[in-house]
Order: C-alpha cells, then structure tokens, then sequence
C-alpha cells in the first residue's frame, strides 16, 4: 500500500472509516473507550506524554481551546491544540503553537496511524477504531511527537464515552450544558450534564461556565464524588464586559478572582458569551499553576486579545456587514443574536441551516427578532433538518418575516449575499458546517485562499 503523502491522501482515507458517530439514528451509548485504547497502545500510549487541558461543554468549547492556546503560547509554552470540525481545511483540527499544523506533517501521523487502524479493524469489524478515535490518535501521536509543553483537547460529543476521555487531563473545563444532542446525550439537562461531567479526573481542578441550576448541580454532586476542586464563574472567578469600550466586533472584559487575581484587555470578538469564555480558559489556565500571576495576567492581556476565532461573529465584510457563526443550539442562537442585534445595520437578513437534534422553535424564536428575510438551506444532507420544514416553522414563529427555501447551501449563501445594500447585514449560521462552506465561499470572493474543504466528525 502506498504511504500517505498528501493532506489529500490523509483527508480521504479518515473520510473512508465509517463514520458512526454522524449518522442520526447512531446510538451514543454504543461508544466506548476500548477501541480507542487498544489503537493507542499499539502507538506507544503518546497520551500518557502529554500535559493535557480537557475541555467539553454544549458551546463555547472550540472559542474556550483556542483562547486558551493564546493564553499558553504568550506564556513561552509550546502547545498543541485539537478542535473538531473544520470550517474549511482538515488542518484545522491540529495546531501548533498557534498555527495550523503543515499537510505534510499530518499526511504522516495519518500515515502511522492507519496500519494499526486497518489492522484493527480486520481483528473485530465491530468493535474497531471509529473516526474520531482515528482522528484523535492522530492528534495525540503528532503532539508526543512535537515535544510540546501543554495539549489542549477538545471534546467532540459529550465527554464520558467520547474518544478524547482516554487522556489524565492536568485540568478540564466544561464550558456550558444545553439540550443539544438529545438523541445521544439524554432528553434532560441532567442527563447531558452527566455525560459532560465524564470528563472529571480524581483530585484534577475542574473549571465551568456558567450552567443551569440542574447541570451544575450534577457537575458539583460528580466533582465532590471525585475530589476534584471545582471553579464555577460567577462564583470562583468573574467576568464582566466594560460597555463604554466595546465596539461593534471587539469586546472589552475585566476579569477578576476573590483573592485579588486580575486583569483587563480587549477581545477581537464581541459578545458576553465570548467573555464568559475567555474567562474559563484563563482560569484554567492558572490552575495549571505553572506561571506566577504576574506573567499570567500580563500573557492574558496580550494573548487573549491577540485570539482570532474562525466562524465565530467572524466578520468577512463591513460595508454591507457579512458576519459568518457556527451558532448550532438555542443558548448560542440567543447569544449570536443579541451580538447581532449591536451592528449598525440597517436590516438584517440570515442565512441558515439547523441540524437534527436540535431545538429549532428555540433557535428561530432567538434569531427570528428583528430579522428582515432568511434563506433556509441544508448543510450536510444526512444531519440537517429538511429545509421546507425549517421554513415552515419560520412562517409559524414570525409570519411577517419573508421565508425562501434554497436547498443547495453554495447558492443559498450567494444569493443572500448579492441581495445585500450597503447598509445591510447577513448572518449566515445554525451549523459549523453551512459555517464552513459560506468562509471557504466569501474567502475565494475575497481572493483568499482557502484549502482542502471536506468536513466530518463530531462538535458540529
């Protein structure tokens, strides 16, 4: 068999496992560990080298990662970082202090991965390697192998039988809880909580967000059964927005910690929810007790600022606005649409996909208010909501706001845009992966340059 070479090479053979995990009627309580272990044996355990940062949540995990890799590079550590999906390119999903990692070098983690995948495979068809255990050992064995200081991991779904849970995090996080994934996760707050709270460690610090009174009952009730020390914000560490200095796509935010730990500074991306993010990571980071608090709140002044968050409010235009969000469940819908709400625009049109499972009266009634038009698409065939029903809803929850089906996303996204005056602005969201294609869409408009766009795996 040829070896692979090429981050094409790489990308079309984790596309070829079979993919469980997104196929609807897949039964999350089918996953375990096993796999996962027996694949990363056969590498030489390359977790077991690493000083891992876990983090899980329904939102915000994917912001909370990358801040935090802002956090720990400007602190001189070297630091790898794995997220999932990806907007457009699968490098993405593996960055190295602060940048996507090169094809070449991921085409060769794919590479010594897949023998001991394959063989796997052939051993037991029905309890081998998925995917994600696939895509996440190849993380693993890329930051053994960079010698790095610190791994952020994110959780893909869930946390107790999700792939990454084979790591002994030095903290984690679990940034919020939602109905989200109630076909895998549970139908209640509780449920779900209990899932995120499978990645709580035995005496390691666990850092939350802010939670519903029933999921952070059941965090604390996992966290105390553990002994593991638990910081909640708004309780242990706080974060507050300073309204007369924030703009239109930046916020800034105060930061602060009963014992006296501070600091201030500007992030590149509006909204409380991304405060409330960079704040868990922040306190993360300190638990991690490797620097005094004087380098980590003159790091967090600089690097958090420095953070640049890809299909998160990420701006592509300003005069009309053209705002992209992976915004998938109904508290980032409310967050994305109060954010939203805040640009000088005079009308403001969507774009928009939802994905089965979520809370789509929920999602609508947040993004509905003010809305001028939406356009309903399908993102990814087999994990979105048919878009006629989509645009059926929407006739119910706002009969004024005008509802056109375009199932194909490409021409979705290009008709709303064309459609734009000068004053106006789009909000294309409701999935990472309608995320994805309108970036990749807007970046070659733009004539910047965008690379390999296939797409799969959890988070989205």
């Amino acid at each position: 068999m040829p070896p692979i070479s090429t981050l094409e090479e790489a990308a079309s053979y984790l596309e070829g496992l079979i993919n469980n995990e997104r196929l609807p009627q897949f039964q999350y309580a089918r996953l375990g560990l096993g796999p996962i272990r027996r694949l990363l044996r056969r590498l030489g355990n390359p977790e077991r080298e690493l000083s891992v940062l876990h983090v899980a949540g329904s939102k915000g995990k994917g912001s909370t990662a990358l801040f935090a890799e802002s956090l720990l590079t400007a602190l001189g550590e070297r630091v790898g970082t794995f997220t999932s999906p990806h907007l457009v390119r699968w490098t993405e999903r593996f960055r190295l202090d602060g940048r996507e990692v090169e094809g070449s070098l991921l085409a060769s983690c794919v590479d010594r991965v897949r023998p001991h995948v394959d063989a796997l495979r052939r051993e037991d068809p029905k309890d081998a390697p998925t995917f994600f255990d696939a895509t996440t050992a190849a993380g693993l064995l890329l930051f053994a192998e960079a010698g790095v200081d610190r791994a952020i991991i994110e959780v893909g779904i869930g946390g107790r039988l999700d792939s990454t849970n084979v790591v002994a995090p030095a903290v984690c996080c679990i940034t919020s809880i939602e109905l989200e994934h109630t076909d895998k996760l549970g139908e209640t707050l509780g449920e779900i909580a209990g899932e995120k709270a499978g990645i709580v460690k035995a005496g390691v610090p666990c850092v939350t967000g802010r939670l519903p009174d029933e999921a952070a009952a059941v965090v604390a009730a996992r966290c105390s059964q553990a002994e593991a020390p638990l910081l909640r914000l708004g309780r242990e560490f706080s974060v507050e927005l300073d309204p007369e200095a924030s703009g239109d796509t930046w916020t800034r935010v105060r930061y602060r910690e009963p014992d006296g730990f501070g600091f201030e500074t500007a992030l590149s991306v509006p909204g409380l929810h991304q405060a409330d993010n960079a704040a868990v990571a922040a306190a993360a980071v300190r638990r991690l007790g490797a620097h005094d608090d004087a380098a980590l709140a003159g790091a967090a002044e600089k690097g958090l600022a420095r953070t640049r968050l890809p299909g998160r409010v990420e701006v592509l235009e300003r005069r009309p606005w053209v705002v992209v969000d992976s915004a998938h469940t109904a508290a980032s819908a409310r967050a994305l649409a109060d954010t939203v709400a805040r640009f000088p625009a005079r009308r403001r049109h969507w774009v928009l996909s939802v994905s089965i499972g979520k809370d789509l009266d929920a999602i609508l009634r947040a993004l509905l208010a003010g809305a001028a038009s939406v356009t309903v698409t399908r993102a990814e065939p087999s994990r979105s909501l048919d878009p006629g029903k989509v645009a059926a809803a929407i006739r119910v929850a706002a009969p004024d706001v005008p509802a056109r089906v375009v199932p194909n996303p490409q021409l979705a996204v290009r008709a709303a845009r064309e459609a734009l005056e000068d004053e106006d602005l789009l909000c294309v969201a409701g999935s990472f992966y309608l995320a994805g294609i309108a970036r990749s869409m807007l970046s070659e408009a733009a004539g910047r340059p965008v690379g390999v766009s296939r797409r799969g795996g959890r988070g989205a």
